[in-house]
């Protein structure tokens, strides 16, 4: 039986003598000028145009927080539509070469459904190819997750005990997923990483041990923000709810 006396404990609490990095990955916002075509590591810009998703992700965002982008500008874009929303703007945020996309290399370009109507479907991969597939002239998943998580625990070590909000691409959050379930890139390719979603990975090392905790993938606070704003509205037929975001 629990005693009812004994102190309530959050379930994302830091015990004592552990510290606990915390990582908030944001996904760049949505892409429309691909054409339906894959683009990969393609430098090419994305849709910032709904105030209120951007509104409603700087909600949950920590003030006070490193931030870190990566080299490619629709990252760039999408931290300064947050800030513009609300958010205050850091000091600086660097462009981390290594939280860019995928290299797909000669797949970038290519008409992204008949790609994927030409490949044999692999179960368990959720993605361009399986982990170890190298795109011609590209990287494999392997390759990217390699990367990332070098700069991870780079920058891990280097800010221990701080708040570190990255705004990367769906290929690196999978990425870092994969790392905080285990060293499992395999596994991290079976979450679904949506256009502006967070996702919150705490580090948490102790004299002796280290590891992650997974507070939540793939939240979309715009989608509670519009919830909660129906509840409080009268029915009608001219109450819409849900988000913006296909």
């Amino acid at each position: 039986m629990s005693n009812p006396a004994a102190p309530f404990v959050a379930q994302h609490s830091v015990p004592t003598g552990v510290v606990a990095t915390r990582w908030w990955w944001v996904r760049h916002a949505p892409v429309r000028e691909d054409g339906g075509c894959i683009y990969g590591q393609k430098d090419i810009g994305c849709d910032t145009s709904d105030r209120e998703v951007f509104e409603a992700v700087g909600k949950i965002l920590p003030r006070g927080a490193l931030w870190y982008a990566s080299s490619l500008k629709r990252t760039h874009q999408t931290a300064e539509a947050i800030w513009a929303a609300g958010f205050p703007e850091p000091l600086s945020m660097p462009h981390e070469k290594a939280f860019a996309e995928q290299d797909l290399g000669d797949w970038q370009g290519l008409n992204r459904a008949e790609f994927f109507a030409s490949r044999p479907i692999e179960v368990g991969s959720y993605w361009f190819a399986p982990i170890d597939e190298r795109a011609p002239n590209g990287e494999s998943f392997m390759d990217i997750y390699n990367r990332v998580r070098g700069a991870i625990e780079r920058i891990t070590i280097e800010h221990a005990g701080r708040d570190v909000i990255a705004v990367a691409h769906g290929g690196t959050i999978k990425a870092a997923v994969g790392l905080a379930l285990g060293n499992q890139p395999e596994k991290g390719l079976a979450f679904t990483i949506d256009n502006c979603s967070v996702t919150r990975l705490d580090h948490l090392a102790s004299a002796h041990h280290s590891g992650w905790r997974i507070p939540m993938v793939n939240q979309q606070p715009w989608m509670a923000d519009a919830s909660h704003n129906a509840m409080h509205q009268p029915a009608g037929p001219e109450v819409a709810s849900g988000t913006k975001l296909a």
